[in-house]
């Protein structure tokens, strides 16, 4: 990991611009060991060392933008991209919206493990093999990348400023209860409220992203997110060889 000159969210940007000199470019190797799932941190001015638990995630997952639009890697939107949210971790199912033909799915940036908002602008970054099933859920509109796991489900939103970004996520997770749980709108609004959970993926990148997630415990048991598709792809991953490698 490493402090980058003019990026992350507590120094001088090109955009937030101060008088004071940006941070200087300092780097940490952080010690993986795979068979202990662990990441060990050393400082670099003492002596001080603390082993914190490996958590493998995607920084950047998504397809092509619509409107024939091209997009640096580093910028996420509503197609996805680099959203840097610990939750795109393995066992997850993430759904985009198709917006050209073939979709154009891609991810990469593979971190061992990141904190919520990616403070400095970088994770503890590392070479990642990944095994993805991929399906096509047709008629299932899907405005801005979501996440479901085990236990949540999840809208992500990216903008700025960061109260932007909060709203879309929140807003997108509050239709998505509304129609696959049954609730009318501001009844799916006043349950996201009370029972929702706000964390942030990055506050570093091009556009922020912020994650609104619900337990599923706390949901109506007559609904089903996205007609199923998490618990089918998880039945079918769990046959592959390498999924529990």
């Amino acid at each position: 990991s490493t402090t980058v000159p003019l990026f992350g969210a507590l120094t001088s940007t090109h955009t937030t611009a101060t008088l004071q000199p940006p941070l200087p470019e300092v780097v940490w190797m952080w010690e993986l060991d795979r068979v202990r799932g662990t990441c060990l941190f050393r400082a670099r001015e003492s002596d001080i060392e603390v082993e914190l638990p490996m958590d493998p995630m995607h920084g950047t997952v998504g397809v092509a933008p619509a409107n024939l639009e091209v997009r640096s890697a580093l910028v996420p939107d509503a197609h996805g991209g680099n959203m840097d949210t610990p939750e795109m971790r393995a066992g997850v199912t993430c759904y985009l919206g198709v917006n050209v033909e073939g979709a154009l799915f891609s991810l990469g940036d593979g971190h061992a493990r990141q904190g919520e908002g990616e403070t400095c602008g970088v994770a503890v970054e590392c070479a990642m093999n990944t095994v993805v099933v991929v399906e096509l859920l047709k008629g299932v509109e899907t405005p801005w990348p979501r996440i479901e796991s085990d236990t949540h489900i999840m809208a992500t939103g990216s903008a700025r400023p960061l109260e932007d970004a909060f709203r879309i996520s929140q807003l997108d997770l509050v239709r998505w209860v509304e129609r696959d749980y049954g609730l009318s709108a501001l009844d799916a609004y006043q349950l996201v409220t009370q029972a929702g959970e706000a964390p942030l993926a990055n506050v570093c990148d091009t556009n922020y992203t912020c994650v609104a997630k619900i337990r599923k415990e706390w949901l109506p048991r007559q609904g089903e997110p996205h007609r199923g598709l998490h618990r089918h792809l998880r039945d079918a991953a769990a046959q592959l060889p390498l999924f529990n490698a």
